[in-house]
């Protein structure tokens, strides 16, 4: 399943056309509970380290995909399923979402990214709570701390994702790659250096078509019809 996950990540990543990623779950009231536990007994140390490493690889290749992402969350999302999500660049739950990354009380930490995305998301302090004390959080909590942006009526993520993919996909492919890596290498650096970064993703920009066709269908007053050129 991880190996397919990869993949699927691959093929968006390489697929031109693609303009948003939606990530949710077939499974009703699950999202995704994270490591099985029951094989993860019967693996030895080598296997572990490598699944994890695997999972941690995974998860940020998800992260610096090019295009936005938007994970759907329905029900539960545990340990490495709320890291996948946290991955994304937006998150959408139903209010009877369950989430949480229960890891240390298995005496382990949080492997695959949930250490580092969490307190930039929440805040260190909200972080070390939820962390330390493996709480379970629900899909009203998780909206109010800033763990996802929106929480719906249960049963209704798929179509708020939807609606919000719409919405992207309506917009210039190639200012969006622009706007996720000034914001995501930008809070990296310090200001001077981010808007330095900033100008340089807003001049990549000028010299297209799809600038031109912006501002001849604002002007004809009339939908854009982008081509990412």
């Amino acid at each position: 399943m991880l190996r397919g996950l990869q993949q699927a990540f691959e093929a968006v990543s390489n697929e031109r056309s693609a303009n948003v990623l939606m990530i949710c779950s077939s499974v009703p009231k699950v999202f995704c509970a994270g490591a099985d536990l029951k094989e993860r007994k019967t693996m030895i140390l080598s296997e572990v380290q490598d699944f994890v490493s695997t999972l941690r690889s995974t998860f940020s290749y998800l992260e610096a995909l090019h295009i936005p992402t938007i994970a759907a969350i329905e029900g539960i999302a545990l340990g490495g399923g709320l890291e996948m999500a946290m991955s994304c660049d937006i998150r959408i739950c139903g209010e009877d979402a369950v989430m949480g990354l229960p890891e240390t009380g298995l005496a382990i930490i949080p492997g695959a990214g949930g250490t580092q995305r969490l307190p930039r998301l929440v805040g260190k302090s909200i972080a070390k709570d939820i962390i330390f004390t493996g709480r379970k959080i629900s899909g009203k909590d998780a909206g109010s701390i800033g763990l996802v942006n929106y929480c719906v009526p249960a049963g209704e993520a798929r179509l708020k994702a939807l609606e919000l993919a719409r919405d992207i996909n309506q917009k210039g492919p190639l200012a969006l790659r622009m706007a996720k890596r000034a914001i995501d290498q930008g809070v990296e650096l310090d200001a001077e250096s981010g808007l330095a970064l900033e100008w340089d993703c807003y001049e990549q920009l000028l010299d297209t078509k799809d600038r031109v066709e912006g501002l001849a269908a604002f002007a004809e007053r009339r939908k854009p019809q982008y081509k990412g050129e």
